[in-house]
């Protein structure tokens, strides 16, 4: 069977994923499209041949769409998530869910009164072969109970569009989505302190920031977030327990000796780095599409803590105080059982 896929939004990530979905993943189609450039959706669609259409509604509705990919500007997400719910389809939609906490809340009940899961949120890392090479770890009890976590989430520069509310909202997302998944522990408590400021950043921005996180099962969390940090992007975490630590690994490079010096690359963004992980996700995605089956991948539920955990990040950052986070302490048991 072949899996024909709609694609809401047709910027960089939506251009990434039909690429992917078209050269990439076996099974799979993409048959229309929408943006809201126009000319840009049509430019995108002809190579592949698909349809340019004129909404996100009208991609949900087309007869010859199977499943939806959402990849527009945040705020429209819940709008296209809420329809593909509507009409029964698949949709896979990348970080945020909805930049609102109630907007969440919607999909959730949507989802429910549906009956069966429909909903992937797009937190890539899940499929990053070192983070499940370190999910296989924790779960098997080698380090014993996980006691700590250190992060640290490097770029090598900031965009001056970037603002100090984004280090959670677009940057630390990641971390606390794959975080929830490796402990299977829910964050209860968050808080932001801000070092010496670097002189390479945007004048208004706050960089570095150290996130601080207590989970219900009391491991302490560490996130240093630096977006300016000029040498390239650089993903860290370490999990110290009562029996040993385990550490993700960095990507594999070759060692060069040359002038008295041993050194490996440093890749220059997110996009060398988790290549291989968007590609496995959209397989399996895909996959359970083609089969009639519900996503493997992360829920609804997760996108609706992530967003509720980064706006406390947002208002611990204003604040300086240690902001609690009591939203997540009733799972619907819907969602029991998703994490893998």
């Amino acid at each position: 069977m072949t899996v024909r896929i709609g694609v809401i939004g047709t910027g960089m990530i939506g251009q990434d994923h039909i690429r992917r979905l078209t050269e990439v993943v076996t099974g799979t189609r993409v048959t229309a499209v929408f943006d809201i450039d126009t000319a840009r959706a049509e430019r995108v669609a002809a190579p592949v041949g698909a349809r340019a259409l004129a909404s996100g509604r009208e991609v949900i509705e087309a007869a010859d769409v199977d499943a939806v990919v959402v990849t527009s500007w945040g705020p429209t997400h819940a709008e296209h998530v809420l329809g593909a719910i509507a009409a029964g389809k698949p949709v896979f939609c990348e970080k945020p869910l909805a930049t609102e906490a109630a907007d969440c809340l919607k999909i959730i009940e949507a989802e429910q009164a549906h009956g069966s899961r429909l909903v992937q949120v797009g937190f890539m890392r899940r499929y990053d072969a070192g983070y499940r090479q370190m999910k296989e770890v924790l779960a098997s009890g080698a380090i014993g109970e996980p006691l700590m976590v250190h992060c640290a989430h490097r770029n090598a520069t900031s965009g001056e569009n970037y603002t100090s509310e984004m280090a959670a909202q677009d940057t630390a997302v990641h971390e606390i989505d794959v975080l929830r998944w490796l402990l299977d522990d829910e964050i209860r408590s968050v808080q932001v302190v801000t070092p010496r400021r670097t002189r390479k950043r945007p004048e208004h921005l706050r960089d570095p920031q150290i996130m601080l996180f207590e989970t219900a099962a009391g491991v302490r969390i560490d996130l240093e977030v630096f977006v300016n940090c000029q040498y390239g992007y650089d993903i860290q975490c370490e999990t110290v327990g009562e029996d040993g630590t385990v550490r993700l690994p960095d990507p594999a490079a070759v060692a060069v000796r040359s002038s008295g010096t041993v050194s490996t690359a440093v890749l220059p963004d997110w996009k060398g780095r988790f290549e291989n992980a968007f590609d496995t996700e959209f397989r399996e995605w895909t996959r359970a599409v083609a089969k009639g089956a519900e996503p493997t991948g992360p829920s609804a539920w997760d996108g609706y803590a992530a967003t509720v955990i980064t706006g406390a990040l947002v208002e611990a950052l204003e604040s300086g105080a240690i902001v609690r986070v009591d939203a997540l302490e009733k799972r619907p048991a819907f969602y029991d059982g998703e994490r893998r």
